[in-house]
């Protein structure tokens, strides 16, 4: 992994080839003088990435199960809820 911009833009590297890499975006927004968020740059968010992980695991796990697998997709999957969870609050607040 490479950090582009710290917190948004990364380069994870391939698998095969660890010169090439695949760019990661997370979104960016700032507040502006009614405190009101604006979109500085769009991107994807934590729970997005952590969607496709668990997803991944789960085709991995119907191909080949194993109890490491099950127990990463089970913390995966908490993580998600408790970052859903912060999410709901910021947007009551």
């Amino acid at each position: 992994m490479i950090v582009l911009r710290e917190g948004h833009q990364y380069t994870a590297a391939n698998f095969l080839d660890k010169k090439k890499g695949c760019e990661i975006q997370f979104f960016e927004q700032k507040k502006d003088a009614e405190n009101d968020r604006i979109t500085l740059v769009d991107g994807t968010t934590n729970e997005e990435v952590l969607s496709v992980l668990i997803d991944r695991l789960n085709y991995q796990q119907s191909k080949q199960p194993c109890k490491e697998t099950a127990i990463a997709i089970t913390h995966i999957e908490t993580a998600l809820l408790w970052l859903e969870k912060r999410a709901a609050n910021k947007k009551r607040s």
